[in-house]
């Protein structure tokens, strides 16, 4: 479907600056641009809240404008604006969620990494916990999910996404889960 001549007005309009076109933009593309990044988020196992929803429409819009509109210069009309605004909506978006997932692993494996270390008092050596026997005893400060996923990473050795499907909860929030219940079990300790 080619370029329609709305579309073509409006974006015209908005690369020679017209007063409220970038206004006129938003709200005319806003609903696609929503619905793709809930279809990307859905499709990858991503649940987002309403404030990570924003924050991706506002690095949309921002790829947009970003270098004097330089995504919307390079748009060369050989397809629908609002197909063009998908392909871009959903390259930003997978990217984000992606190093979003990365950040949220490797801040996971950090916090893991610390969590088998006591803090060391009066000069007593720090003691890792590396005994399952602890681990399980340190698991029943923990309840329901927290403690099935706690388990399921650390004694069965599953990857966040095999954990996901098994527990119903998004990828992305394994990471956040699993630091929370490592915090109540390092502050439980083990007597």
């Amino acid at each position: 479907m080619a370029l329609s001549e709305i579309d073509r007005n409006l974006l015209s309009r908005c690369l020679s600056r017209k007063p409220r076109a970038w206004d006129d933009f938003v709200d005319r593309f806003m609903g696609l641009v929503l619905h793709v990044i809930d279809h990307s988020a859905a499709s990858r196992g991503f649940r987002l809240s309403s404030e990570e929803r924003e924050d991706l429409a506002a690095d949309v819009f921002l790829a947009l404008v970003k270098d004097d509109l330089g995504v919307l210069r390079r748009f060369r009309g050989e397809a629908s604006l609002a197909t063009y605004l998908t392909v871009i909506t959903r390259r930003v978006v997978v990217a984000r969620l992606m190093r979003n997932n990365q950040t949220a692993h490797a801040e996971a494996a950090a916090v893991m990494d610390s969590a088998r270390h006591e803090p060391a008092d009066d000069g007593q050596a720090v003691r890792r916990i590396n005994d399952r026997d602890e681990v399980a005893q340190l698991l029943e400060e923990l309840e329901g999910t927290e403690a099935q996923i706690v388990r399921m990473y650390h004694l069965e050795g599953k990857s966040y996404q095999e954990i996901s499907s098994l527990v119903g909860m998004p990828e992305n929030s394994i990471g956040p889960t699993l630091s929370r219940a490592r915090e109540k079990m390092r502050k439980a300790g083990v007597e």
